[in-house]
C-alpha cells in the first residue's frame, strides 16, 4: 500500500473526530439538587391491541407553537414506533397517534425507529433516532414542521466507531443540547464486550457529525453500583453554575436508576451522589429515559418507568414526571 493512500486513510479516518469542549456554565451555582416526584404516570400504555400496549417509554420534549410536544416510544410487542403526544402544561397529554415506524427498505430495518432526542430549532423540530439492526444500530435524523409529518435523512447520521473501538458495535440512545451555535449529541456506545458507555460528538447541522476524541466520557461503576452493567439514555443541560447529566445506571439485575453527573466543560465528568429510584408500584423496578426543561428555577424532569425489570422492553413502561430543585 502506497504512502500516499496511507495518509488518505487517515485523514478519511481523523476527519470524523475532534477535540471540544462545551461553552463555559452560567447561573448561580448550587452544590446538588433534591428530587421531588409526581406520583402517578402522566403518559399511559395503550388499551390491548394498539400500537403503544406494551410499553410506552423514551420521553423527548419540545416547546412548539405554544404547546408542549412529546415524541415517545411505542412498543406493540414486536416494533418499537415513535408516537406524537400534546400538553398545555407537560402533565396532561393527549395523545395524537404513530408518526415514525421503522423502513425495513432502508438502513432502519424492521425493529426500531425511536428512542430519539428532539430539539426546536426556529419553525424546524428536529429528531434524532436509533434504528438499524439490534446487534449494530445507528443514529438517524428526521425533520417536522408540526411533529406530524416527517422528512428522513436517507442514511444514519452517526454511525457505529471502527473496529476495536469503543462504539464498534452500536450507538444508540442520543439527546442533543443546543450551544453556541452547535449541537452536541450525547449517546450510548456499545464494544465487542457489549460494555455501555456514553460519548459526545458535535455538529453545526445535526446530520455531519465530529466525534469526540477522549469518548467513552462516563466509565462503568465498581461492582454493586448502580451503573455496574451499563450506561446510557443521557440528559444535558446547562444551568446552576455547571454541566449536568440524568443518565440512566443498569445493574446486573436489570434494575435500573437515574444517576446525576457533574462537569466544568461537558466533557469530564464526576458522578454525583444523588439517584432517583422507583418509589411507587409501576415503576419499582426501572426509572430510564430522562427529559429535561429548565422552567422557574427548577429542573422539568420526564421519565420512563416500568415495574418488571426486563432489558429493553415489555417493562410495562409509562412516563412519569418530577423535578430536580437545586440545594444551596
Amino acid at each position: 500500500m502506497s504512502r500516499l493512500w496511507l495518509l488518505v486513510l487517515c485523514l478519511t479516518a481523523c476527519g470524523r473526530y475532534a477535540e471540544f469542549q462545551l461553552p463555559e456554565p452560567h447561573g448561580e451555582p448550587t452544590k446538588s439538587f433534591r428530587w421531588e416526584a409526581v406520583p402517578p404516570p402522566v403518559l399511559l400504555r395503550g388499551a390491548p391491541g394498539e400500537w403503544d400496549h406494551a410499553d410506552v417509554l423514551n420521553p423527548a420534549i419540545v416547546r412548539h407553537g405554544g404547546r408542549y410536544l412529546c415524541l415517545y416510544s411505542g412498543f406493540d410487542g414486536a416494533t418499537w414506533h415513535t408516537g406524537l403526544a400534546e400538553s398545555p402544561d407537560g402533565l396532561v397529554w393527549e395523545k395524537q397517534g404513530r408518526v415514525l415506524s421503522p423502513d425495513a427498505s432502508t438502513w432502519e430495518g424492521a425493529y426500531i425507529a425511536a428512542n430519539g432526542a428532539a430539539v426546536a430549532r426556529g419553525e424546524t423540530i428536529f429528531y434524532w433516532y436509533h434504528a438499524g439492526p439490534r446487534d449494530r444500530p445507528a443514529i438517524g435524523l428526521a425533520t417536522s414542521p408540526d411533529g406530524r409529518t416527517w422528512r428522513r435523512e436517507p442514511a444514519p447520521v452517526l454511525e457505529p466507531g471502527p473496529r476495536g473501538s469503543w462504539d464498534e458495535r452500536g450507538v444508540a440512545d442520543p439527546f442533543v443540547v443546543e450551544a453556541d451555535g452547535w449541537f452536541h449529541l450525547y449517546y450510548l456506545g456499545q464494544d465487542r464486550a457489549r460494555r455501555q458507555r456514553l460519548g459526545v460528538a458535535r455538529s453545526r447541522d445535526g446530520v455531519r457529525w465530529h466525534k469526540h476524541r477522549g469518548n467513552p466520557l462516563l466509565e462503568l461503576g465498581e461492582s454493586g453500583a448502580a451503573d455496574e452493567n451499563g450506561l446510557g439514555e443521557p440528559a444535558v443541560w446547562r444551568s446552576h453554575g455547571a454541566w449536568w447529566m440524568l443518565y440512566t445506571a443498569r445493574a446486573f439485575d436489570e434494575r435500573r436508576r437515574l444517576v446525576l453527573a457533574r462537569s466544568a466543560d461537558g466533557i469530564a465528568w464526576k458522578k454525583m451522589p444523588v439517584t432517583i429510584a422507583g418509589g411507587e408500584d409501576w415503576n419499582r423496578a426501572v426509572v430510564c429515559d430522562a427529559e429535561i426543561a429548565l422552567e422557574d428555577g427548577h429542573v422539568r424532569v420526564w421519565f420512563g418507568g416500568g415495574d418488571r425489570p426486563s432489558p429493553d422492553e415489555n417493562l410495562s413502561g409509562q412516563i412519569g414526571a418530577g423535578r430536580l430543585v437545586p440545594e444551596p
